[in-house]
């Protein structure tokens, strides 16, 4: 999505954070063909930079297991304290469901997820 594009979409930015680079790009284009702007951090320090820096992001969108350091559920209850408005999504194709703890109003996904169900997740976090 270009940035003009961008400016005129009604939809709110999405944060994907990805450690791997094939799936992380995989899931911004699934995410900008559904009509959502994004923004890509490859590890939770990234993410946070971003956070720290941008008002405008309404939703996170991240893999559990993520080397180095901060893993994506340990993200997501920073981003529950620091930003409790986001929307959180929290995708994994290593770690159990019983292992997963999801913040209130959050979603998870195991890898591979289905396209159609990441997408209507999106739409009903904004509706």
């Amino acid at each position: 999505m270009d940035k003009e594009e961008q400016l005129t979409t009604n939809k709110p930015l999405v944060l994907v954070v990805e450690d791997e680079p094939l799936l992380r790009m995989n899931t911004v284009d699934l995410v900008e063909e559904a009509g959502f702007p994004t923004l890509e951090a490859a590890n939770a320090k990234q993410a946070i930079k971003l956070l720290e820096n941008r008002l405008d992001i309404k939703i996170i969108l991240s893999d559990i297991e993520m080397p180095p350091g901060m893993d994506g559920m340990a993200l997501v209850a920073m981003v529950r304290r620091r930003w409790p408005p986001i929307a959180i999504i929290l995708v994994s194709g290593h770690v159990d469901t019983t292992e997963v703890v999801i913040p209130e109003g959050g979603k998870f996904f195991t890898k591979p997820f289905r396209p159609a169900e990441l997408v209507a997740t999106l739409n009903r976090m904004v509706a």
